[in-house]
């Protein structure tokens, strides 16, 4: 596997149909709104949190993630991680395989010890700091492709270092003016007929835009592979719509273009993508969009920005039903 080796810079389109594409605790869990504008906005981190969801469905070992089912911190998750590390010393081999003078270290802390919690206690002492650090870098590279992807701040007693993410991306906004539905009651029976009651809040239609960078001198740090991105990419795409709840349901991926740098360019040189995706209402009133085929959605001058601009090495396109976009700078 090979370090990714350049920049790019991403578009991501989906839509949502009569859900809840994030809550606002804020706002009753109502959808994010911006009403000065109606558009619905989406963080960054649920983004996140549905790739990291997919990654562990598909059998990838993620960071930001429980420990039995149960939420815990980050000092908590990482000694569960050391935990087991500690007691498989084929894992320990492999991992200490460039630097065995600290594999030598870590077994003296693991036959002085025993127990892998006081393993971990030693480890967070400044003498043992090189060995505490390589063994983080080592989980980060090895394992944990979320780090590699979004980055971490470890503040965790001897472990602390910030892995800069070198995939980054915006909170999204609808290209459209959104209406939200008319709130109802909803109940929630349980056995001897009590129940729970509260508000089902919803759009009607939203299509989301995210604006997003890949970048090379972080993923030196972090470890980010190309193979990386490419999980990375089919994991945005395919996470969207496998979120089983009843409130994420009917959102679906449009558009994903990523443009990719010659060597040496830096991120940005097109700017925001969103920038260049025109949306008109086909209704007579903005906020009676109701599905995809009620917007016309204009990539032209997306597809001028890249052909003209020589920066641009290539593009990769991927479409979703509904959308076309033919791809002005194919791979070679």
């Amino acid at each position: 596997m090979s370090l990714l080796q350049r920049n790019s810079d991403f578009l991501f389109l989906y839509d949502a149909t009569q859900c809840n594409p994030n809550g606002d605790p804020d706002q009753e869990n109502k959808p994010r709104m911006d009403y000065d504008t109606d558009t619905n906005l989406v963080t960054d981190t649920r983004v996140k949190r549905y790739i990291r969801d997919y990654l562990k469905a598909t059998g990838h070992a993620i960071f930001v993630d429980g420990e039995d089912g149960a939420k815990v911190s980050p000092a908590s998750k990482l000694q569960a991680v050391v935990g087991r590390l500690v007691v498989d010393a084929a894992e320990m081999d492999s991992m200490f395989a460039e630097k065995p003078e600290l594999r030598a270290q870590l077994q003296q802390l693991i036959d002085a010890e025993k127990a892998p919690d006081k393993v971990f206690k030693k480890l967070q002492s400044k003498e043992n700091r090189t060995l505490s650090l390589y063994l983080l870098a080592q989980l980060v590279k090895l394992q944990f492709v979320d780090i590699r992807l979004f980055g971490s701040a470890f503040a965790v007693e001897g472990f602390n270092r910030a892995y800069t993410g070198p995939v980054q991306l915006n909170w999204g906004y609808s290209l459209n003016r959104v209406k939200l539905v008319d709130s109802s009651t909803i109940a929630s029976t349980m056995n001897d007929d009590n129940g729970t009651f509260g508000k089902d809040y919803r759009v009607h239609y939203s299509l989301l835009a995210f604006n997003g960078s890949i970048n090379r001198y972080a993923a030196q740090t972090s470890g980010l592979t190309d193979e990386d991105v490419a999980l990375f990419r089919q994991a945005l795409w395919d996470s969207i719509p496998a979120l089983p709840t009843r409130s994420k349901l009917n959102q679906y991926p449009k558009l994903y273009v990523e443009v990719v740098y010659k060597d040496g360019v830096a991120n940005g040189q097109l700017g925001d993508l969103r920038g260049y995706v025109q949306t008109t209402a086909k209704t007579d009133d903005e906020k009676a969009v109701r599905r995809l085929d009620d917007l016309t959605v204009d990539l032209s001058a997306l597809a001028r920005a890249i052909a003209e601009n020589d920066a641009v090495d290539y593009a990769i396109v991927r479409t979703g039903a509904g959308l076309t976009f033919d791809n002005p700078k194919p791979r070679a």
